[in-house]
């Protein structure tokens, strides 16, 4: 197996990793799967198949994780895989009873006082959870002194996080890149080439109203930046201009999460866990799917173009294939509820989750926010079954790369 300093050269291949906040444990399934699938020897100098990796939100952790350790996919997807099985929901946010009171009560001192003295607003708390643990964590856990040595030694061509600007309203890419790369900028879009961090991680994992914004200096300015699954219109766009030729999708939307077929007449008024479940669902699972529809019918007009036609580079096809659960990630978050911390399930049970209750949402809203060990070793599992299940796609994908 060539290494990837003498490997041939080949069609870039880009990763896109979606958000989702604890759904993203699927992820490490799924690329568990695939390496099972290209190396079941498990060679030491197997090389990393993906050139380009692009995350978003929680995907965006995966993706730096991933990129960090490029130059030992096994030993990365491995590690990934274990962080996530060993996670408690307090090494992502503060889950106890007095920070989760504390802030309740500074947001219905804000709601119901904060009309008397419009000043207090400065000491509005800025979200629901604190997730300085994670900050934390991401800064013992990922190297970003060895991405740039992976970058530097070919490991891998470019890793790019996405977020989206509470200043400006845009959506930004922050990309860092191997060889120089032109920033691109499209209507409400726009990338910038810098050097990667924890600050950017966490502004792109940052679940508005969950999670509080980070400040990202650019320039002589600073933007204030929350999840980047927020208008991220084209979530397949940043890997195409990073130079991938081919597109491996890795989704956290169960393909019926809206089970069609079983509607009430006369439902009840929807409570606040339904709601922000839907919400989250439309900020994190909308945008990749009809992406990958628009790449679709974009290589059927491409097909009919006769080949001598396609001389322009922006005229090529993109061979893209997408991997999602294939069983709903809300039930699975509800079958383990009970792992919670008290105090947060409390905070749930206000909001009107209930296992009992599955057709109120609630577990859309717990599929986010549940970090505990059941939860993502079942995603896991989830997975990496689902890779293996497609196993001769999978390869038909890589027939290049593995050639």
């Amino acid at each position: 197996m060539p290494t990837s300093r003498d490997a041939p050269e080949r069609s870039p291949v880009g990763l896109i990793m979606t958000g989702g906040g604890a759904r993203a444990a699927y992820q490490a399934g799924v690329l568990s799967g695939v390496l099972q699938v290209l190396d079941p020897e498990t060679r030491h100098s197997f090389r990393n198949p993906f050139d380009i990796i692009c995350g978003t939100s929680a995907g965006a952790i995966n993706a730096a994780a991933l990129a960090c350790r490029a130059h030992q996919p096994h030993q990365a997807i491995r590690h990934l895989c274990e962080l996530w099985q060993a996670l408690r929901t307090h090494d992502i946010y503060y889950a106890d009873a007095p920070h989760l009171l504390s802030t309740g009560l500074q947001w219905l001192g804000m709601f119901g006082l904060g009309w008397l003295r419009p000043q207090w607003s400065r000491y509005a708390p800025r979200s629901l959870l604190d997730n300085a643990p994670l900050a934390r964590m991401l800064g013992h856990t990922l190297s970003f002194t060895r991405l740039q040595t992976n970058l530097r030694r070919g490991h891998l061509q470019a890793l790019a996080i996405t977020a989206t600007a509470y200043t400006t309203g845009e959506h930004l890419t922050f990309y860092q890149a191997r060889c120089p790369i032109l920033p691109w900028t499209r209507s409400l879009r726009r990338a910038v080439a810098c050097t990667i961090g924890v600050d950017h991680l966490l502004a792109s994992s940052a679940i508005p109203f969950v999670f509080p914004a980070r400040a990202i200096l650019m320039g002589d300015h600073t933007l204030w930046c929350g999840d980047g699954s927020m208008r991220q219109l084209a979530p397949i766009s940043p890997a195409i201009h990073l130079g991938a030729r081919r597109v491996f999708v890795i989704g956290t939307n169960y393909q019926d999460e809206t089970h069609p077929g079983a509607r009430d007449l006369s439902p009840p008024y929807p409570n606040l866990a339904q709601i922000a479940g839907h919400t989250l669902s439309n900020i994190f699972l909308d945008g990749v799917s009809l992406d990958m529809e628009r790449m679709g019918r974009i290589n059927e007009l491409l097909a009919r173009i006769p080949a001598n036609g396609l001389k322009s580079e922006s005229l090529q096809p993109i061979h893209t294939l997408m991997i999602a659960p294939s069983r709903s990630l809300d039930e699975i978050a509800l079958e383990h509820l009970g792992e919670l911390p008290r105090a947060v399930r409390t905070l749930f049970r206000v909001l009107g989750v209930s296992p009992r209750k599955a057709e109120a949402g609630g577990g859309a809203l717990v599929s986010y926010l549940l970090f505990e060990t059941g939860y993502t070793k079942d995603l896991i599992a989830l997975g990496r079954a689902d890779s293996l299940s497609r196993a001769d796609e999978i390869i038909a994908f890589f027939k290049e790369w593995s050639a």
